[in-house]
């Protein structure tokens, strides 16, 4: 304590030494603007700027002070501090030295000799502590003072290094940097699912009256609640992840790391950053004071805190945060197989959990047939609990196995992918009636570059000792489109799925020997310079297609 009063005293001693220099080069100079002046000089480095938000940095055990001096004018004046730890919890204090007018003017003046200066000071001057706080909540002084009262503001951490914001403002009739809280801050919890919780939470008045310049965002975490958002800008990049300043919220793409995914659909910003300790989302979302937060993990706490942003100062004040744990997952349910029935099943790539298909054995010999419609899947299936069989499938994979009666098989399904995926699956114990059609050794397209033209085009494909019928049907895409159109083909889908105008034509065509097994055929009418999308179907006996491939195609400019 006696070390604080010296570092106080300390500027103030310099500071009237100032004061009476000033006055002898210029006599005139009132005493107050030699205060402030001489201030100025002295102590620019740690003057509080008023109407600004400032960020001091302190170092562990290490005291930092700073000083302000009201303006002049009225007698008294209202003030406001606002500190915010970004981190572990601080200390800080408010420190108020009031001397009287008539004491600096004499001083000033130089109408006493040394030894009265020092009784006048010692008589006129009086230091308090007028406020302190120990913590690392957001914290607010309102005060009126005296435009003659010098303050300082001492803050100290003694868990770590870390960083506070401070702001100091004499203007209570302009508005507020801060958006303001409703009367009751705190974030209800409405809904609570398996992957889902609703929160509602009081508008906040500043919503109210400038609904253009604020908007709300919440922070999703598994860890713990934050008071601030800098103190969650800090938490995620102490674990390691680079953030822009203001945490994603200005809207900006051009922040995102590695670790971040942004995703921007109905006018809602979601940044989801991949830390040790699990994921934190930060999703913004306007003025709405109810949302649904989706793709949570089942039977998880999560941690929801909801800040209101003033978008043109990025100043942010903190609703209360909630927690909710969200519901166990169910028990997943088995579908059981019947002989000979194909079934389609959707897979979802996001939480990459097993879809299990279950068959009792009424054969001692059995098929399982899986055609892969989108993305990529992993079977696995078992026999009376022991794996018979486990691998990724493409295109079209036959399992023949061999048991007793009544054995039970369990199918289980899984998206390798974090897109979706789909799958066909059908069970029989008619070997000699298969439901798919033969299938050649491979589904490729091949396209021949020096029989393109600029209005025809030339491709082949394999065909089987078995006669089956083939259609062919194109497709006129962009460049832009060729991705997206290779990634989302559905190759289950058969010809029912495509316009009437993108059929080419279709035939009947096979060959006992396999090596002449293979047909080709000359599309004409084409747009020269154009790129097209070829298709073959492929029919069987039962009449379900099969999708070779598709190709792409451009024709030649010019010719």
């Amino acid at each position: 304590l006696k070390m604080s009063w010296f570092w106080f005293y300390l500027p103030l001693r310099l500071l009237m030494v100032a004061c009476l220099c000033h006055s002898i080069k210029d006599p005139t100079t009132s005493s107050q603007q030699s205060f402030r002046t001489d201030l100025f000089n002295f102590y620019h480095s740690l003057i509080l700027a008023d109407g600004k938000e400032t960020t001091v940095h302190l170092l562990k055990d290490i005291p930092r002070r700073y000083y302000f001096v009201l303006e002049e004018g009225r007698a008294l004046a209202p003030f406001t501090i606002t500190v915010t730890p970004c981190d572990v919890p601080i200390e800080w204090s408010i420190l108020v030295h009031k001397a009287s007018t008539s004491f600096l003017g004499k001083a000033a003046r130089g109408d006493h000799d040394t030894q009265e200066v020092s009784k006048s000071q010692e008589a006129s001057s009086m230091v308090s502590t007028i406020f302190n706080y120990k913590g690392n909540s957001v914290e607010t002084y309102m005060g009126m003072s005296s435009h003659s009262a010098l303050y300082m503001l001492e803050f100290l951490s003694t868990e770590r290094d870390t960083h506070i914001t401070v702001y100091l403002t004499t203007d209570t009739t302009s508005g507020h940097l801060y958006p303001e809280l409703p009367m009751d801050p705190r974030i209800d919890v409405i809904g609570i699912g398996h992957t889902t919780v609703t929160l509602t939470w009081k508008h906040s008045p500043s919503v109210l009256q400038h609904r253009e310049n604020i908007q709300y965002c919440l922070l999703v975490n598994e860890k713990h609640n934050y008071k601030s958002l800098c103190a969650a800008e800090t938490a995620i990049r102490s674990s390691g992840m680079k953030l822009p300043p203001t945490l994603a919220l200005s809207l900006s793409p051009y922040l995102l790391e590695p670790q971040q995914v942004m995703i921007l659909s109905n006018s809602e910003l979601s940044i989801i950053n991949r830390v040790s300790s699990g994921e934190v989302r930060q999703i913004c979302m306007g003025t709405k004071n109810t949302y649904t937060v989706p793709n949570l993990r089942p039977s998880t706490q999560y941690y929801f805190d909801v800040f209101v942003v003033n978008l043109l100062t990025n100043a942010s004040a903190a609703y209360t945060g909630t927690f909710a744990r969200t519901l166990e997952e169910p028990e997943p349910k088995v579908t059981e197989l019947k002989d000979g029935r194909v079934i389609q099943v959707v897979l979802d790539g996001k939480k990459q959990k097993f879809y299990s298909l279950q068959y009792q054995a009424r054969h001692k010999k059995i098929q399982f047939t899986f055609q892969l419609c989108r993305g990529q899947v992993r079977v696995h299936i078992t026999k009376n609990g022991k794996t018979v069989a486990s691998e990724n499938i493409s295109g079209l994979r036959y399992f023949s196995l061999k048991g007793k009666l009544l054995d039970t098989y369990l199918v289980q399904l899984r998206s390798t992918e974090e897109t979706n995926s789909s799958v066909k699956v059908q069970v029989s114990p008619h070997f000699h009636k298969p439901l798919f059609p033969l299938l050649p050794e491979s589904l490729k397209i091949k396209s021949f570059s020096k029989l393109r033209t600029c209005n025809s085009v030339t491709i082949a494909w394999l065909g089987t000792q078995e006669e089956s019928k083939y259609c062919v049907y194109k497709k006129k895409i962009e460049e832009d489109q060729v991705w997206v159109e290779l990634r989302s083909a559905d190759r289950c889908s058969g010809p029912e799925s495509r316009h009437k105008s993108e059929k080419v034509l279709c035939k009947y065509f096979y060959d006992i020997n396999l090596q002449r097994a293979v047909t080709t055929e000359t599309i004409k009418g084409l747009d020269a310079g154009t790129l097209y999308l070829f298709d073959v179907y492929l029919f069987g006996p039962s009449g379900i297609p099969v999708r070779y491939h598709s190709k792409v195609v451009k024709t030649r400019k010019r010719c």
